[in-house]
């Protein structure tokens, strides 16, 4: 069985020694570093080459430099940010810079076991209550100057049809499924629907699309 590598920094010792030990415990998941700053980040990403690595937004260094800088160069890894920070500005600047997934510290032990597998399968994930407003925060107008309206218009049926299933909470496996076809061909629609719509991972495609749903609904 390949376990998932995981690289986790976090300048409060007590905290990353805990989610070390508990994640650890699993079978599946090996913890092959441990560090406290950006820098810990970068060097321990290019030495270790890990599956996932969990970030502090608040961390010496700044932990959305790090997932930038990681994002850029390691493209492969999966960035989770692990954080106590539920400003609405840190979610979508993290997003932007390439993080796969946003928690909030306090998450039960059983939950961010669960969501590591989720976002290591290709999936994203932000805690369901920052989602929400930043669902909300989209539909204001200082935001809505920064969304591409027409870029849905360059979707074909399929990958409307996919992005409604990813904004449904869908993973890639039930959409083939659903849709008679290979998780590997959902992947590349996936792709494909990130770079039309100019967002980064599934987590921001999936607020447009909902919002773009709420407007439909509501005209």
């Amino acid at each position: 069985m390949d376990k998932i590598r995981l690289v986790i920094i976090d300048d409060h010792p007590i905290f990353r020694e805990g989610v070390a030990s508990i994640l650890g415990s699993e079978p599946d998941i090996e913890i092959v570093a441990q560090g406290i700053s950006a820098d810990d980040a970068l060097n321990m990403t290019r030495d270790f080459l890990p599956d996932a690595i969990l970030l502090d937004v608040n961390m010496p260094g700044g932990g959305l430099n790090a997932a930038q800088a990681i994002a850029n160069s390691f493209p492969v890894v999966k960035i989770i940010m692990l954080t106590g920070s539920a400003d609405e500005d840190d979610v979508l600047a993290a997003l932007k810079a390439g993080a796969h997934a946003y928690v909030l510290k306090g998450v039960a032990a059983r939950e961010l076991n669960g969501i590591l597998h989720t976002v290591y399968a290709g999936e994203g994930y932000v805690t369901p209550s920052l989602a929400a407003n930043l669902l909300s925060e989209m539909k204001s107008p200082a935001r809505e100057k920064h969304t591409q309206p027409d870029a849905f218009d360059e979707l074909t049926e399929r990958e409307r049809q996919i992005l409604e299933l990813i904004a449904a909470g869908t993973s890639n496996k039930e959409i083939g499924q659903k849709l008679f076809l290979t998780e590997k061909t959902i992947k590349h629609y996936v792709t494909n629907i990130l770079q039309k719509l100019h967002v980064n991972n599934r987590v921001q495609a999936a607020l447009l699309a909902q919002k773009k749903m709420q407007q439909r609904s509501s005209s």
